[in-house]
């Protein structure tokens, strides 16, 4: 029987029998966010971790900095996953605005849909979303690959520095606007494309990146159904003529 983590009398969250072979269990109706978080924080945090009943809570499994296995059983609200540096972090059902934000490294894997800004600012590790995701995906991303299976809002990739950038589905308004050296791959439609973002040609290089992301993401389209996007590169420096486009 798995452990099971509970809270006590004086707020002290208790672990019963944590062998490392073996997953515990804490269920949010009877422990805080804070508890949970600071569990898998401190030294002797179990390695493997089921959270159930989150109810939407926000902020849950933020700034993860070890190599632990979380899986949250239904939707989460605001920053799940937030700062995660080695962990993996699955959630079960849907995820709020900014899944993700300023990971560093791991894996977080959205099961359901995700809201807005979905990997902001991310400087690490694979996020993978089998479901859509809405505005501002990937905006200010910094070297994160993001893996989406469905579609993908507008604003997107915006300020786009690093990293990879994956729609299996459609892209919705201004793309990579003010895009820098991130790559976008999608496969279906885009509504229109943001400052200085264009279509790019997929060499070899690219169709096998786009094939270790796509199976790294458990998906088996085939690479060369993709458009990748980038940067025209005309933005980098202020220039007059091109004063419209800012």
């Amino acid at each position: 029987m798995a452990p099971v983590v509970t809270t006590t009398k004086d707020n002290s969250v208790q672990v019963t029998d944590t062998r490392p072979a073996e997953t515990a269990v804490v269920d949010l109706r009877s422990s805080s966010v804070r508890e949970v978080n600071e569990l898998l924080s401190s030294p002797d945090a179990p390695k493997s971790l089921i959270v159930t009943d989150p109810q939407g809570a926000h902020a849950l499994a933020c700034g993860l900095d070890q190599d632990l296995s979380v899986t949250i059983d239904g939707h989460v609200g605001y920053y799940c996953a937030g700062m995660n540096q080695h962990a993996s972090v699955t959630v079960t059902g849907n995820a709020g605005v900014g899944v993700a934000e300023n990971m560093m490294s791991g894996t977080v894997h959205v099961e359901g849909d995700a809201s807005q800004s979905a990997g902001a600012t991310a400087h690490g590790g694979l996020l993978v979303i089998d479901g859509n995701a809405a505005a501002r995906c990937g905006i200010s991303m910094k070297g994160v690959d993001i893996v989406v299976g469905g579609n993908i809002g507008h604003m997107s990739a915006f300020m786009g520095q690093a990293g990879r950038l994956v729609v299996c589905g459609d892209a919705g308004e201004a793309l990579g606007d003010s895009i820098y050296e991130a790559r976008i791959y999608v496969r279906g439609t885009v509504a229109s494309l943001g400052a200085d973002c264009i279509a790019k040609s997929m060499r070899q290089e690219h169709l096998d990146e786009l094939t270790e992301l796509l199976v790294a993401a458990g998906l088996d389209h085939d690479p060369r159904e993709f458009t990748r996007y980038g940067s025209a590169r005309s933005l980098y420096n202020f220039h007059v003529d091109n004063a419209s486009a800012y």
